[in-house]
């Protein structure tokens, strides 16, 4: 108000003036009523407004230290603008690094927002200014917060770092701020700043030209592959692994240094993996080899004998939507490496026009491919354990993405002839190739499940059948180890879209002239009937198998126990269960069976693993009465060392099922007189586990008489019936004191989940 006030006493001045009726002095005073504050220093900025440009600047560098803390937080990074102006334009250095001291420290905890905001500005200062400014005035201020309280300040930093990579002078960037990343990537403890280091690190990379840097970039990206945090190793492989390799490739490295670094890594791992494998290594190793295909692929592509000839003119070839698997970021685009969808699409078609009529010759990239590294991949391959899921997996996975990639007939020419070579499969190689050799290795499930399922062509899947059918062949009778069989049929079982195939495959062995083959195939089809939908089931699985169990052959027949037990504990539907226990019941009840001692084996180990989560009727009415039934026929067992073997199994079998509620009329009648039976064969054969069955029995009996005076009836469960925490630790301590593993009992303890 007091400024308007002021115009109108001038004004009023003025026209008295011509009047001349007051004198100034009478007027100063009567002006002095109004009150006015230039004596301040807010009063002097008010009073003396900016006359030019440098004026502003000078004003605002002034009064922005002082506006700043007192605008809401939330509201503080409209501020910015003015903060940058003044920043640029400041003549005084002092002042202009306050105002960057001010933008780094203008909020406490900037959000995602508010950061990318102060980013913002801090690379159109950079524009403005130029690399030595950016280099004096900015990176002190990263520097000073590098190890900042609170992470989000220091986000700001390892952000910042890549924002301004392309607006540093080049011996800064391969220097100060390459240090700064690798210590916030060695040291900082929250994921987020190093996920963000990740990514600045590879900008750096892309702007990077120091070639005496390549081994550092080298130890930075062993360590980001090898850090604790899934969003570091994801932003390792989607940004700056890609961005190292393109570096790679610009100074000749990949083929010579970075590929095959990583694979010795992998020998060397599996070399010392005798007695255990680091798998976490392995993935780690292996998942940059397969990032660096597309890089690997594009180099071929460039060093071509045709690379002169792709030019763009006339109408481009179209890429097909599936050729290339999907890459994990766009810097993993082959085309996006290329240069152009298009450009790619040009070298394509000339590259499949090559392999197909022209061949490798003088072709030195790809030759490096052909002769070094699938020859290299295959014997690593050979050496890794096939039992291990995931290492299987991982291969597959790998080598599946190396032949989509290379294409249909780089896979058809180049990779299968290599797997072909290394396993013969024909007759007459039965007992070289199968009995100790590379039929048992993983190398057959990975070629099985990487290379055969990678075109699925009709003609690419009768080479998939007749591989199986084959690999099951020779090692049924070769008498060998069936697990690369097994981990093709887990592999390829995931995908529903092979179960058809598997049946297929199966059925050829159900129907084989011999009886090896059709144990085999007996077996595998345990492993089908937990990922299977139950029409399959019904349609496919249970007609084999009843098939199977009347095999002229006993050893068929035994065969398929683990694949109906599996059945009992995985189907729903009513009159498939129903078919299965008939098949299960005329196993223990035919008279031809009751010598059977390789069968009652097989039945009781399978009860014992179905058991508990089979549904509880079948488990009432068939599994414990005949577990009972079998404990009384081992009792007259007259061969020690089979009855030690039968009772072994028995144990473990009520081991399980003590964890299941159990009825007090069948706890009487079957669990009870059927644990004595096997006390008594313990008696003579194992005495530390006749003392482990002495207590579970003295439990039974307890929990039956406390029953039978609260009430009378209701189910139990031995596992809810020991009387007191204080018996549970004497019984676990006696356990602790056996030879036999007290682990094995503990889970006497747990209730069925």
């Amino acid at each position: 108000g007091e400024g308007w006030l002021l115009n109108f006493i001038n004004k009023e001045y003025n026209e008295r003036q011509n009047m001349g009726k007051l004198s100034p002095a009478f007027h100063q005073a009567l002006l002095s009523f109004c009150r006015m504050s230039a004596d301040s220093r807010l009063g002097s900025e008010v009073s003396r407004i900016a006359d030019s440009e440098k004026s502003v600047m000078l004003m605002l560098g002034r009064c922005l230290p002082h506006i700043v803390p007192n605008v809401l937080l939330a509201k503080r990074e409209e501020l910015i603008p003015l903060i940058l102006c003044t920043a640029c334009l400041h003549p005084e250095p002092k002042e202009r690094d306050q105002l960057l001291h001010i933008l780094f420290n203008l909020i406490k905890r900037p959000d995602d927002e508010q950061r990318q905001m102060i980013l913002t500005g801090c690379v159109a200062f950079a524009r403005h200014v130029g690399p030595t400014r950016v280099e004096a005035e900015l990176l002190p201020q990263c520097w000073e917060q590098i190890n900042h309280k609170y992470p989000e300040r220091r986000l700001l930093v390892a952000e910042s770092c890549g924002a301004l990579a392309p607006y540093l002078p080049k011996e800064i960037r391969s220097s100060l701020v390459l240090s700064m990343l690798q210590q916030m990537l060695m040291e900082d403890k929250a994921d987020l700043v190093r996920e963000a280091v990740i990514k600045s690190l590879g900008i750096i990379m892309g702007y990077i030209d120091d070639p005496d840097k390549y081994q550092q970039g080298f130890e930075l990206l062993l360590s980001a592959l090898g850090d604790p945090s899934e969003r570091v190793v994801s932003a390792t492989h989607q940004v700056f692994l890609p961005a190292y390799a393109a570096w790679t490739t610009e100074l000749g490295n990949l083929q010579s240094h970075l590929i095959p670094t990583l694979l010795s890594k992998i020998e060397k791992l599996l070399r010392e993996g005798e007695h255990g494998l680091d798998e976490h290594k392995l993935h780690m190793y292996l998942s940059a080899l397969q990032s660096l295909i597309p890089s690997l692929f594009a180099l071929v592509l460039q060093n071509a004998p045709f690379s002169s000839k792709a030019k763009l003119h006339g109408e481009v070839p179209q890429i097909e939507v599936t050729r290339f698997p999907r890459p994990m970021s766009p810097l993993q685009d082959v085309s996006t490496i290329i240069g152009s969808r298009e450009q790619l699409a040009v070298l394509l078609q000339l590259y499949d026009y090559q392999l197909e009529h022209e061949g490798t010759t003088g072709w030195e990239t790809l030759l490096w491919v052909v002769n070094q590294l699938l020859p290299q991949l295959i014997e690593i391959v050979g050496k890794i354990n096939v039992t291990s899921t995931a290492c299987v997996h991982e291969f597959s996975r790998f080598f599946w993405r190396l032949c989509r990639t290379f294409g249909k007939i780089f896979t058809n020419t180049k990779v299968k002839p290599q797997f072909q070579e290394i396993l013969r499969l024909s007759e007459e190689n039965i007992d070289s190739s199968a009995g100790n050799g590379v039929l048992t290795k993983a190398t057959v499930p990975i070629y099985a499940t990487g290379v055969l399922t990678c075109y699925i062509q009709e003609e690419d899947r009768k080479l998939l059948v007749g591989f199986l059918e084959d690999v099951m062949t020779l090692l049924s009778l070769s008498h060998a180890p069936l697990d690369s069989l097994k981990a093709s049929f887990v592999e390829l079982g995931a995908n529903p879209a092979y179960h058809e195939l598997l049946l297929t495959v199966l059925w050829y062995g159900v129907v084989h002239t011999s009886a090896l083959v059709r144990c085999t195939a007996a077996r595998m089809f345990e492993l089908l009937v937990k990922g299977v939908n139950e029409t399959l089931v019904a349609q496919r699985v249970v007609p084999a198998l009843i098939t199977l169990s009347s095999d002229p052959e006993i050893s068929v027949r035994i065969a398929t126990i683990p694949a109906f037990g599996t059945i009992m504990e995985t189907v729903i539907q009513r009159e498939l269960l129903e078919r299965v226990k008939m098949q299960l019941a005329s196993f223990l009840e035919d008279p031809q069976y009751q010598d059977q001692y390789s069968l009652h084996t097989e039945i009781i180990k399978t009860f014992g693993r179905v058991g508990p989560n089979a549904e509880p009727r079948f488990r009432d009415e068939f599994v414990i009465p005949h577990l009972h039934k079998l404990a009384l026929v081992n009792n007259l067992q007259i061969v020690d060392s089979k009855r030690l073997d039968i009772a072994t199994h028995l144990f473990e079998a009520y081991s399980a099922l003590s964890c299941c509620f159990i009825s007090e009329d069948l706890m009487v009648n079957h669990f009870l007189p059927g644990l004595r039976c096997l006390r008594t064969d313990m008696e003579h054969l194992s005495p530390e586990h006749e003392v482990i069955l002495s207590s579970m029995i003295k439990e039974c009996e307890q929990k039956v008489e406390n029953k039978t005076v609260q009430e009378p009836q209701g189910s139990m469960s031995i596992a809810a019936s020991l009387v007191s925490e204080d018996t549970k630790t004497k019984f676990l301590n006696k356990m602790g004191q056996l030879t036999t593993s007290g682990a094995m009992l503990a889970n006497v303890f747990q209730r069925k989940k």
